[in-house]
């Protein structure tokens, strides 16, 4: 059992080839995001808040930071307007 004061290791990694990046705690998978606010949501559900998703120690970034959505961003943006 994990110590109390001890946080858990989240991992956003590599993007995919459709850029999608998969989101971990060690060796648990929690989800599959395709923007930022995605990675927020997934935590949410896994009852992980992270108040400041781009910036917080507790995230490692792999292949690229917050931005980095390759292919992606364009598509996420039109379903933003759509909704």
């Amino acid at each position: 059992m994990a110590h109390p004061t001890e946080h858990p290791h989240i991992v956003v990694h590599s993007p995919a080839l459709d850029g999608s990046r998969r989101v971990t705690k060690g060796a648990e998978t929690l989800g599959i995001a395709t923007h930022v606010d995605d990675v927020g949501e997934i935590l949410r559900l896994a009852d992980l808040y992270v108040t400041d998703i781009e910036h917080s120690d507790l995230i490692e970034w792999q292949g690229g930071g917050p931005d980095d959505w390759p292919g992606l961003s364009e598509h996420h943006e039109e379903q933003h307007e759509e909704a």
